[in-house]
């Protein structure tokens, strides 16, 4: 059976109208002693000051007549003989009966107590005080008593201090309810937003509280949590789109090759039709790696990062290429990154690949250092790249007019993933001005 409530803001309220009880009751409890003991005490004196008096007086002979009364009859006086006969008393206390049968002893003529008679709510309860006036034998007694407060005797303070407990621990629970529920507020439009976003729309974002308490951050680490799902999504869909457009065509050729020379074996040159498949097949398989690469970079694998010297990597990738090109150096020794070797590589290959494919005679590669970040560029003495279509470029699939044919280029993915790497690696890819071909610069974070 669960007793503990679903509810956060249930739960708060209980735990703060426990608290408030038990805290306000050990509060009433000090409160109900400290006023019954102040009471007590003051009626208690009160008494002692009336019985010591007519004590003196019986003990002297000075006592003459009725006893005078100077409480306002709030205190009552009796002097009993031994046998329980009043002897003498205050107007309010001649025709009752002895206050108590209590006796003092010669060895302690003096004593207090409290005596209560009768049974709820009728009950009355007394302080009163017993002295012996001498010590012989017949000595008489006096007994001063007051009478306690009705408050006192029949749980009405009791009652008064409990119902405040109540109230106030109520109030307490309904000001803790209304402020959680305040709190909590934004928390259930977070919630109700989230359960409305689905696989199939995910722009939409949670509400952001202002300030930089615990729920703003949570919205925002909620939103920040769903642009990457969104941009995951992305990917995906791109992935498949790109899978399904680009794919198409060479499983189309391949197919039509195949399907020919099988319906018309002797028209066709075998040999030929074997080199044919086996470039489309070469150009699939180029296609799939790069866009599980894309894949793989944009999903943030887990890959070992490791310092890299981008002077003697970008060193070595120049010296293992054979091209007809001069490929001209500048590469300042000391400029470590941190990242995934084996894709910084492939970054640097794909940008040497590109400047050789349209480079007019030379490539430049130069390393160094700029703004404390590293900075690798790669330059070419080609046509260039027009201004409008240097964001282009890195798309995916993407040609310019000078490099539509498949002939002359790739898949078009190869700029795609260097950029991608580079954002893995929290740098930047871009294409700057030069006075003549095309100028690629990576910024990447030192070490």
């Amino acid at each position: 059976m669960r007793m503990r409530p679903r509810s956060i803001r249930a739960r708060d309220t209980l735990v703060a109208a426990v608290i408030a009880v038990l805290v306000l009751g050990v509060t009433a409890i000090g409160a109900d002693v400290a006023v019954r003991s102040a009471v007590k005490a003051e009626l208690l004196r009160r008494t002692q000051v009336d019985a010591r008096r007519v004590s003196g007086g019986v003990r002297d002979g000075t006592l003459e007549g009725a006893i005078r009364d100077d409480s306002g009859g709030r205190v009552m006086i009796q002097v009993v003989e031994p046998g329980g006969r009043v002897t003498n008393a205050t107007p309010g206390a001649t025709d009752r009966p002895p206050v108590s049968r209590l006796w003092p002893p010669s060895n302690m003529r003096v004593q207090d107590f409290t005596r209560c008679r009768g049974r709820w709510p009728d009950r009355e309860c007394f302080v009163a005080e017993a002295i012996r006036v001498s010590t012989a034998p017949d000595s008489v007694v006096v007994y001063a008593a007051a009478r306690q407060p009705a408050y006192l005797v029949n749980g009405l303070l009791e009652g008064v201090l409990g119902s405040g407990v109540l109230l106030l621990a109520a109030v307490a629970a309904g000001i803790t309810w209304r402020v959680v529920g305040r709190t909590l507020g934004p928390v259930e439009a977070i919630r109700a937003q989230l359960a409305e976003i689905s696989a199939t729309d995910l722009s939409r974002r949670v509400p952001q509280p202002p300030g930089q308490d615990e729920i703003a951050q949570l919205a925002r680490t909620a939103n920040e949590t769903l642009d990457r799902l969104e941009r995951a999504v992305a990917r995906q869909r791109q992935f498949a789109s790109d899978a399904s457009h680009e794919l198409r065509t060479p499983i189309a050729g391949l197919r039509a090759n195949l399907e020919d020379a099988s319906m018309h074996p002797e028209d066709n040159d075998l040999r030929g039709v074997i080199a044919s498949a086996l470039r489309d097949t070469d150009r699939l398989e180029s296609i799939v790696t790069d866009l599980l690469l894309l894949a793989r970079i944009g999903t943030g694998g887990s890959a070992a990062q490791e310092p890299i010297d981008l002077a003697a990597l970008a060193g070595a990738e120049v010296g293992r290429r054979s091209s007809e090109l001069e490929i001209v150096t500048e590469l300042t020794r000391g400029v470590v990154v941190r990242g995934v070797r084996m894709q910084l590589v492939r970054l640097l290959g794909n940008l040497l690949d590109n400047a050789e494919r349209y480079a007019g005679s030379c490539v430049t590669v130069r390393v160094g250092r700029q703004d404390d970040r590293a900075l690798l560029v790669v330059t070419d003495d080609g046509i260039g790249v027009a201004p409008a279509d240097r964001e282009r470029v890195f798309e995916r699939f993407t040609r310019l007019d000078t490099a539509r044919s498949r002939g002359a280029g790739g898949a078009g993915l190869g700029l795609a993933i260097a950029r991608e790497i580079a954002r893995a690696h929290g740098g930047t890819l871009r294409i700057e001005d030069h006075p003549s071909g095309a100028r690629f610069a990576l910024r990447l974070p030192l070490e």
